[in-house]
């Protein structure tokens, strides 16, 4: 069932239901992509790269390792319940989260995290050593909502080939969900330096003229790649995250890129990424520039 040397699917485990959610999303997505899963819990602490429990008593490392050991194996039961063959594999670490979830991104084909509230509103609170989207080497996708088994595949495509990344991996969720793309180009007034239109316009051209033509050509290559996704285009005037957010009550997945330019400039660290991470109605997939 499993390609040989594919890199895995690596989720975050914890014990809550946001976690649990987000199991069961990665284990669905490892199968798609035929895959290895891998459950990942860490239970030491975020303020301390290397030897975070060094200076904690034997018996309560002890004790941490034995209840973290015990999540996983009940997890990947109800896991393999749901997706019979599937290679899971379990990993306990003393990391901290951020550190942990750092270090498997560079060796997991998506990282995969609960929706992020209470404890794990850190990992996106823009600071620069806890901005896991920002730092992963991977994609993150933040399982969020409820996922619409029948709803397209929405990428936001702000017009810089910086989003080249984002709309790659957007085709390939669709092409693995045997469903639809839609493309999202936005623009609003007062904020058209940082659109990808500004210096794209040509004579006589009006800005949702140019924002098609520049969204045609941003998704040219990709649809000969994936000639089996159908593609809506939309150019809309409005901010990103109002859109995006509207989109993602009928969506299963949200992909953005997380350096470009225009409405989804700064997209993890600033008030679209936020709106997005804590008020989207279904997964979101933050995808850095140049990822692999």
């Amino acid at each position: 069932m499993t390609a040989p040397g594919k890199s895995p699917v690596v989720v975050a485990v914890d014990g809550s239901e946001t976690a649990a959610a987000a199991a069961v999303w990665a284990v669905g997505e490892a199968a798609r992509r035929h895959t290895p899963l891998v459950l990942l819990t860490a239970y030491g602490f975020d303020d301390t790269w290397f030897g975070s429990t060094a200076d904690m008593p034997p018996d309560w490392i002890a004790l941490k390792r034995a209840e973290a050991e015990a999540l996983l194996h009940r997890t990947r039961e109800t896991l393999e319940a749901l997706v019979p063959g599937l290679p899971i594999w379990t990993e306990a670490t003393d990391r901290g989260r951020v550190p942990a979830l750092l270090v498997a991104s560079e060796r997991a084909r998506i990282l995969v995290v609960g929706e992020p509230i209470g404890a794990l509103l850190g990992l996106f609170s823009g600071s620069p050593g806890l901005d896991l989207a920002a730092k992963a080497r991977c994609p993150v996708v933040v399982v969020r909502g409820r996922e619409s088994v029948d709803g397209p595949v929405v990428v936001g495509v702000d017009g810089s080939p910086l989003s080249e990344a984002a709309i790659g991996w957007a085709f390939e969720e669709a092409s693995l969900r045997n469903t639809h793309l839609v493309a999202l180009h936005t623009w609003h007034d007062g904020d058209l330096s940082h659109t990808g239109i500004g210096s794209g316009v040509f004579p006589g051209e009006s800005l949702p003229e140019t924002g098609r033509r520049l969204l045609a050509q941003r998704l040219a290559g990709w649809q000969e790649k994936y000639p089996d996704v159908p593609v809506e285009r939309r150019v809309d005037h409005d901010k990103p995250r109002h859109r995006l957010l509207a989109l993602s009550h009928t969506a299963q997945l949200l992909v953005v890129g997380s350096r470009g330019r225009g409405g989804f400039a700064g997209l993890v660290l600033g008030s679209t990424s936020q709106a997005l991470l804590h008020h989207a109605n279904c997964p979101v997939m933050v995808v850095r520039s140049g990822e692999r």
